[in-house]
C-alpha cells in the first residue's frame, strides 16, 4: 500500500508540475491579447451603462436634435474633456469613501 501511494504522490506531483507549464504558457499566448481584450471590456461597461440610463441616452438625442449635428462637433473637444475630468473626480470620490 505504501508503494502505491508514492507512486500516486509522484503522479501528482507530475500532473501538479504540467498543470503550471501549460498556464504559463497559456498566459504567454494571451499576452498579445489584453490590451485588445481590455478595450472590449470597456466598451461593454459603456454599453451596460448606458442600457442602465435610458434617460441619459433620451437626452442627449435631445440635446443632438436641438444643437443640430454640425454644431456638436464644435462641442465634442470640450465635452470630452469635462467626461473625463467628471470620471476622475467621480473615482478618486469613490476611491476616499469606499465601496
Amino acid at each position: 500500500m505504501n508503494a502505491k501511494l508514492i507512486e500516486l504522490a509522484k503522479r501528482r506531483a507530475a500532473l501538479i508540475a504540467g498543470a503550471e507549464a501549460q498556464r504559463k504558457e497559456l498566459g504567454e499566448a494571451f499576452k498579445a491579447w489584453i490590451r485588445p481584450l481590455a478595450i472590449l471590456e470597456r466598451g461593454a461597461e459603456a454599453v451596460r451603462s448606458l442600457k442602465s440610463h435610458p434617460e441619459l441616452v433620451a437626452g442627449l438625442a435631445v440635446f443632438v436634435a436641438l444643437l443640430r449635428p454640425w454644431r456638436l462637433v464644435r462641442w465634442l473637444p470640450p465635452g470630452w474633456a469635462i467626461w473625463r475630468i467628471a470620471r476622475v473626480v467621480l473615482g478618486a470620490k469613490r476611491f476616499l469613501t469606499g465601496p
